[in-house]
């Protein structure tokens, strides 16, 4: 667990951001303390690195700083968003020092528990195996599919900021960026099913992938009410809800909005 404790100190140190900014703990400090995971697995490794494992690595890398440099540059670029995200997420400024050191500390532990597959397998010295590549190929589509789906989104909004986002992925599914998201994650922890030791492995690797699942439900369900919020009088976006999942293609769920235990 030396190596599992290295990835926490790394996102401990990096989502520490959170303090300069309450939501920072959850958005670009989640990004780039990935991003900062992997490159820390290299470093740590450096000795025994393999192709597999550096890409493995390398994912995270480009995921973190994929999500950690989107939010980032529009935090700085649109007032817009920055303006209607005061009404829906804390400033923090009401929040005491104590609630900010345990939204950290969990949400570090979080990140750590969800890069755990990639550092137990350095860890445990596990070589490349058939399902740890399949891990690698559900990651990159899910990487692939979240990237598509927030360049479309930017796209559909810069054409028509008034309108709900239902081209491109979005006629298959309203959140395909959280979909994609969880997919990256669930190629990760399916990565890792051959080389968990033990139980203490497994609960940690579990608890990262169901509570980041746990998190992008939670994430939609909040959209969801935004949008309702926003569109709920408009014929097609009723006609568009009714008939697209709002989380995973063809799987017959329209909303999470009454499920209250979805909180994040």
């Amino acid at each position: 667990m030396n190596l599992f404790l290295v990835t926490l100190v790394v996102a401990l140190v990096v989502s520490s951001i959170g303090f300069k900014k309450y939501v920072y703990f959850i958005s670009i400090g989640y990004g780039f303390a990935i991003a900062a995971i992997g490159v820390a697995l290299l470093i740590a490794m450096r000795g025994q690195l393999s192709v597999a494992m550096v890409c493995a690595c390398g994912l995270l890398v480009v995921y973190g700083c994929r999500l950690g440099g989107c939010l980032a540059l529009r935090e700085l670029r649109s007032s817009s968003y920055n303006s209607k995200m005061k009404t829906e997420i804390k400033s923090g400024d009401d929040v005491s020092m104590g609630a900010k050191v345990g939204i950290w500390v969990s949400a570090a532990l979080l990140y750590a528990c969800q890069a755990s597959p990639v550092a137990f397998r350095f860890a445990n010295g596990s070589g490349v195996d058939a399902l740890f590549v399949v891990g690698m190929l559900v990651s990159v589509v899910g990487l692939i599919v979240e990237t598509a789906a927030d360049l479309q989104k930017s796209a559909a909004k810069k054409a028509n900021p008034r309108r709900f986002v239902d081209t491109g992925l979005y006629r298959m599914v309203r959140c395909p960026n959280y979909f994609g998201e969880m997919l990256f994650w669930t190629g990760t922890f399916v990565g890792g099913i051959t080389t968990y030791a033990g139980a203490l492995q497994w609960v940690v690797a579990l608890l990262g992938y169901l509570g980041i699942i746990y998190v992008m439900f939670s994430g939609a369900r909040r959209l969801e009410i935004r949008q309702n919020k926003a569109y709920g009088e408009d014929p097609e976006y009723q006609r568009y809800v009714k008939g697209t999942p709002i989380m995973i293609p063809l799987v017959p769920l329209y909303s999470v909005e009454k499920y209250t235990w979805l909180v994040a």
